[in-house]
Formats: structure tokens, sequence, C-alpha cells
């Protein structure tokens, strides 16, 4: 290059930078190019750039003669080193007069290292040129390497913005689909808590307008069963008192059912204790009658954060329906664990009575489903709805091997605060 008259070299230089045009957009082959047209202008042996990867190491990105092993390489003790530290040219016209600038690789002895400098000043990597022969540099040439050096930083830079752009723009876009979900989730959670306020309404001033004259009938019936009737009177009136009874029920479940769950989350409620004083009142009872009910629990099991009198209507619910499903002599087992997986309580209910069909399972839990003759199908409806305000789960399953197991899984007092 120094053999040319000035206006050769700036020729050449303009055509070297000219032809970059044609690799924006692909910064391997952009830096490749920017070392081949150093490593040509200057006449050097090989012209590597070097990215500083991490504090000091740096990596060869892209070298005049196309081998990047893509490597980490320490920075201590090497002029590569003195240049990233001072942010400065260096010039080594041979490495054995001034051993003292650093080390380079064997077999070289003439070196010049340019940084390259972002926008904001700041030493991003290098350009190091090696010659096997110690040679001198002009500060034309010099002066061309830094012009290379300087976009060889701004395309860097740029395909780092670039880059952080994108990283940018794919989390604003899982933001944006997160957030998006969540309203659609929380629009209908308010949709079903209106639809489900306004059938309370409804179902509540029905059982309200049924339940002033089912009174008057069910008094007309307790006067009639002060009279002397002959039998089959006294039969038709018992199934008579005996429906009565069981509308009543029907319109206490549903009035139950109809009430938004509003909770008092505010009882630290142990599941243990609960359990056991439901267990001692349904032994009490004519359907647990000959039924013995079984509590297991497991060790340290956390309290759960809920509304007490709620959760204890689950209970009584679920230990109802599994001494309903079973004969006499027939054991019910309570069991209280910690589910692993998921750090949550867990509470099962097990019956051994006859298997419920699998299309009749995921029925269940409808309102006004039920597998039994007299049921109303609002027990466990209601159950579910208890539990889902609770942030909880509610799983059933049978089979003929195994029986039926009822599950509902809460999570501990800490995690619901």
């Amino acid at each position: 290059m120094q053999a040319l008259p000035q206006w050769q070299r700036d020729q050449q230089v303009i055509e070297a930078l000219s032809s970059l045009l044609e690799y924006v957009g692909d910064l391997d082959r952009y830096l490749e190019r920017i070392a081949a047209s150093v490593c040509s202008l200057l006449d050097i042996d090989v012209s590597v750039i070097t990215l500083c990867a991490e504090p000091g190491f740096d990596r060869v990105v892209a070298s005049s003669d196309g081998e990047e092993d893509n490597m980490l390489y320490t920075l201590h003790g090497t002029v590569t080193g003195t240049v990233v530290d001072s942010g400065r040219s260096l010039v080594v016209e041979d490495v054995r007069v001034h051993p003292g600038v650093g080390t380079i690789p064997d077999d070289y002895l003439c070196y010049l290292g340019v940084p390259l400098r972002t926008p904001q000043g700041d030493t991003i990597g290098t350009i190091c040129s090696f010659n096997h022969k110690p040679r001198s540099f002009c500060q034309d040439e010099i002066r061309t390497v830094e012009l290379f050096a300087e976009r060889a930083a701004v395309a860097i830079a740029n395909y780092r913005l670039y880059e952080e752009q994108q990283r940018f723009n794919e989390m604003l876009e899982a933001e944006v689909v997160k957030r998006t979900r969540e309203l659609r989730a929380a629009q209908s959670a308010l949709l079903e808590q209106e639809r489900l306020a306004a059938i309370g309404e409804f179902a509540a001033m029905i059982v309200h307008e049924i339940r002033n004259p089912l009174t008057t009938v069910k008094m007309g019936l307790k006067a009639f069963e002060r009279l002397d009737l002959a039998d089959p009177d006294r039969l038709r009136l018992m199934l008579a008192s005996e429906e009565a009874d069981r509308l009543e029920d029907l319109l206490n479940e549903i009035l139950q059912f109809s009430k938004p769950q509003q909770l008092m989350r505010t009882d630290a409620v142990d599941l243990m204790v609960l359990l056991q004083e439901v267990v001692d009142q349904m032994q009490e009872t004519p359907v647990a009658r000959g039924r013995p009910i079984v509590l297991v629990g497991g060790p340290d099991l956390s309290p759960v954060m809920g509304d007490r009198n709620k959760l204890k209507q689950v209970c009584l619910n679920l230990i109802r329906n599994a001494c309903e499903a079973v004969m006499e002599g027939d054991r019910i087992t309570c069991t209280l664990a910690s589910d692993a997986p998921t750090q949550r309580v867990c509470l099962t209910v097990h019956n051994g009575g006859e298997p419920i069909p699998p299309e009749d399972l995921s029925k269940l839990t409808r309102p006004f489903y039920s597998t039994k003759a007299g049921g109303t199908g609002l027990g466990l409806a209601l159950v579910k709805r208890i539990i889902a305000a609770h942030g909880g789960e509610l799983s059933i399953q049978s089979a003929a091997d195994t029986g039926t197991t009822v599950t509902i899984r809460l999570l501990p007092e800490a995690a619901s605060i």
C-alpha cells in the first residue's frame, strides 16, 4: 500500500468500503469482509476481528483466512489485551525489540492492533493484524484500519441493539399474550359470576314463592295425622308427608346452591380437627348407621386458609354421599395427606360401593344430575363450587376393583395468603 500513489491508495480504500454494502444484514460475512480488506490493503499476512466475550477474554469472530475457531482466549499479557485496556491503537514493528508490550502468536513478529469503539466510547473488541516479518506502518495505514474498525464497531453495536429489540419484542409479545389470556379469563369469570348471580336470584325467588304454599300443605298434612284414618288413607298420608319433606329438602338445597360463594377466608382451618368433628356428627345420623367411618391423617399437615363453615359443608356432603353408596357393614375411609408434587393438602373420601359408570363421572358435579333415584344432584355441584372458590381442585375416580374415591386438593395456609 505504501508503494502506491496516495490517490490510488485512497481509491482502494473507497472501493473496499463500498464493497461492504453488499454484506449489510449479514454480520458474520460483513466482519469477514472487513478482515479481508484490512489484510489486503495493508499487504499483511493475516488480520482478525476479536470481540470481548467476557471480562479478561476475547473471541475471534472473523479472519482474513476464514478460520475463526470461536474459542475464548485470555487477554492477560497479550498485545490484544494492551489495546483493549488502553482503548488506543498499538503498533509493534518487531516484538523481539519491544517484548514488554505483550505476547503475540508464535511465528509472528509484527503487530498492528486497533480497538473497536462504540459511539459511546466503549471498547468491545479489536482488529488485529499480524505479519511474520518485522515491518512498519504509516499513519495513513493506521487511519485506514481505524476507519474499518469504526465500521465494524457500528455494525456490531447495531446488531446487538437489533438482538435486544428482538428479545424485547418477544418478551412484549409473550406478555401481551399472557395479559390477554388473563383478561379473557377475568372477563369470563365476571360474566359467569353475573350469570350465577342472576340465576341465584331467580332461583331464590322461586324457592320463596314455593315455600309459602308448601308450608300450608304441610300444616294440613300434620292436621290429618291427628285424625283416625283408614289404613289406605294413612298410607297415602305418609307418602304425601314424605314427598313434602323431600320437596322441602330440595328447596333448601336449591337455595343453598343459588347463593354466591362469598367466603370468609380468615380461618386457618385444621382439616384433621374439622374432619373428626364431622365424622363424630355423622356417626349419629341414620345414613351412617352400621357404616364405620375411618379417619387417616398424615403427619405435620399444614392448615388451609378458608371458610371453616363452607369446608365443613364439603366434608359433610362427601361423607354422606359415601355412606349412601354402600351397604351396612361397609367401611368409609377419609384420608388426609400432603400432595408432594403440588404441595397441596389432599383429602380423599373412599367407599367400596358399586362403581360409577365412566360416562357418569364427568356429570356428577353438574347441578340436578344424580345417579340416585331420590337424589337432587346438588350436593356435589355445591361441593365443586365451594372448592373452586377456595382455589382448589375436585376429582372423582371409580372402578370395580378399587371402589369410588372423591379427592379434593387445597393450598396450605402459607400458599393461600
